[in-house]
């Protein structure tokens, strides 16, 4: 199972991830922001993944935003299959137009079914996912964002996840 969720998460960290967020930083009326991401990966043994991440935000000021994250990711290969559902609240500040830091703390449902031995796991796991990064203005409220996230909650033998550590490249609409 371990290798499985290796192999997961470094698919997870080479996917593609977008965040579009509804606004202008000067609105009074419209501060919601709405975005998420989504991640595919393909590996051997016909192992398919399927992730999305939904989010709402309400920025706070100008330069902070906080809101709720969700996630659901579909497993599956030749020898297993996976669900896992996450949601959690998050908070994001941004300064100096090129650089941001965020929080996000998720709480994780696990489905897992090995085809090969019938052997089913349903488990739960808490990750504060702690982080920054750069931004690139590319037009307008447009900004392309290069992170680094790491999950200060995670422990090498204990949890479902093989690494802490989680690389994110992101796209920020309407800051």
């Amino acid at each position: 199972m371990k290798k499985t969720f290796l192999t997961l998460s470094i698919l997870c960290s080479l996917s593609l991830f977008s965040q579009v967020s509804v606004g202008t930083p000067t609105s009074e009326v419209n501060r919601w922001t709405f975005g998420g991401g989504i991640g595919l990966g393909f590996g051997s043994n016909s192992a398919f993944y399927l992730q999305a991440s939904p989010r709402v935000g309400y920025r706070l000021t100008d330069d902070l935003e906080a809101g709720v994250v969700g996630s659901v990711s579909w497993q599956t290969s030749n020898y297993y299959k996976s669900t896992m559902l996450g949601v959690g609240p998050f908070a994001n500040y941004y300064f100096a137009r090129s650089f941001y830091v965020g929080a996000n703390l998720q709480q994780y449902f696990i489905n897992y079914k090995d085809k090969f031995y019938n052997y089913k796991v349903n488990e739960q796991e808490t990750a504060l996912y702690l982080g920054g990064g750069y931004m690139q203005r590319i037009g307008g409220n447009s900004f392309m964002q290069l992170g680094l996230m790491y999950n200060v909650l995670w422990k090498e033998n204990s949890s479902v996840f093989s690494s802490g550590l989680v690389p994110n490249i992101g796209f920020v609409v309407g800051l």
